[in-house]
């Protein structure tokens, strides 16, 4: 049970938008993920009641190329408000000419900067979690995207690991930078690079990080291992962080949202759908992302890698699972989901860790990237991919 200390600890979070203030409440962010969190999933993840949803991760070159998969992503969907776009980039020049676009174009309400990704095809570029150890580049970039952003009145945020790996720990320095330069919040997922995602994270850095942040009056939110609506509670009563970002957790579970808002409201209902509701929620995800396509082919292929997920923990006999992963159209997954006996959500599984699970390993890094953290590195442009 919330005890009612906890719930007075979570205040309401606001976003100063161009229009006025968003007020997110209870302060539950839905991580960006690449190849996931594209607008039909948001929806789904919407219609359970938390506060902001951010868009895939898109570079700042490809979207000032107008790549045309890139100016999808970051169309909202229907209703959609604030309008979220989390954007990567290694080159200040670059991410000011992209945020100035977005802003001249009235494309987003709100900026998430990603200094977070631990994949090696956004490492090796200097990218994502690699960035933040070149302090005065990662202070660059940071301090283009907020003040080409503020004639707009958009809020621009960070999101950061606690750095490349164990001897190499960024997260306080550059989330104090990041403070000063004017950024709205921090979020900290509390692994390292080189951990991926595999392990605990560790939610003493969050707890570290808040502290740190105090004098600046910046917020910090939490990610890492959040499977429930307990364990959001659970995260804040240990770091008091202002929210949290949720990731991996609502994979196949948009209802985690649900079950966040009670828990932050002091509630003890869980939100625990039996599997015939959730094969309506599954099949209304196929509708919303063929739609999203305008292609039922290439709907039904990127549906498909969420049916594991969906269906863990419940017993689904093993030839009709493998069906799930060959869908080929919505009324070959309708047939698939009437087949489906009605059985009780499996809490103990339906909660256990889910997504990425990759091995930690060391990082991929640019040459000699670790030699001078004060170097402005003279960095390849990025290459003009989406996601990551």
């Amino acid at each position: 049970m919330v005890s009612a200390t906890t719930t007075r600890l979570l205040k309401p979070l606001t976003l100063a938008l161009a229009t006025g203030d968003h007020v997110i409440d209870p302060p539950v962010v839905l991580a960006p993920m690449a190849g996931i969190t594209n607008a039909p999933f948001r929806m789904l993840c919407r219609e359970q009641g938390a506060g902001l949803f951010v868009s895939e991760m898109v570079t700042a070159r490809a979207l000032i190329e107008r790549r045309p998969e890139t100016l999808r992503m970051i169309e909202p969907g229907k209703g959609e408000w604030p309008r979220s776009v989390q954007l990567y980039s290694v080159d200040p020049h670059t991410m000011r000419a992209a945020v100035t676009m977005l802003g001249k174009e009235n494309l987003v309400d709100h900026i998430d900067m990603n200094f977070g990704c631990p994949v090696p095809k956004v490492t090796r570029k200097g990218g994502g979690a690699a960035l933040p150890y070149k302090r005065n580049l990662f202070s660059a970039i940071v301090g283009a995207a907020v003040e080409a952003a503020k004639p707009f009145g958009i809020p621009v945020t960070v999101k950061m690991r606690i750095g490349i790996d164990s001897d190499h720990h960024t997260y306080l320095e550059a989330a104090k930078s990041a403070a000063d330069l004017g950024v709205a919040w921090v979020a900290l997922h509390a692994r390292t690079a080189a951990q991926m995602y595999e392990g605990k994270s560790d939610w003493s850095a969050i707890a570290q990080l808040v502290e740190h942040l105090k004098p600046t009056g910046v917020p910090v939110l939490g990610n890492g291992d959040i499977w429930s609506g307990a364990d959001g509670v659970e995260m804040v009563r240990q770091t008091g962080c202002a929210g949290v970002v949720v990731g991996r957790g609502c994979l196949g579970r948009p209802w985690l949202f649900s079950d966040l808002v009670s828990a932050f409201k002091g509630g003890t209902e869980r939100t625990l759908p039996t599997l015939h509701q959730v094969r309506e929620v599954m099949f209304r995800h196929g509708e919303l992302i063929v739609d999203y396509f305008e292609s039922e082919d290439r709907g039904c292929r990127d549906l498909r890698k969420h049916m594991a997920w969906y269906l863990k923990g419940f017993r689904v006999h093993r030839e009709l699972r493998r069906e799930f992963g060959l869908i080929e159209s919505l009324s070959h997954f309708r047939t698939l989901l009437d087949q489906l006996d009605d059985q009780p959500y499996p809490i103990e599984v339906g909660e256990k860790p889910r997504g990425r699970t990759s091995h930690g390993r060391p990082v991929t890094l640019p040459d000699r990237w670790l030699e001078d953290p004060d170097e402005m590195a003279a960095i390849e442009l990025e290459d003009a991919f989406s996601g990551g």
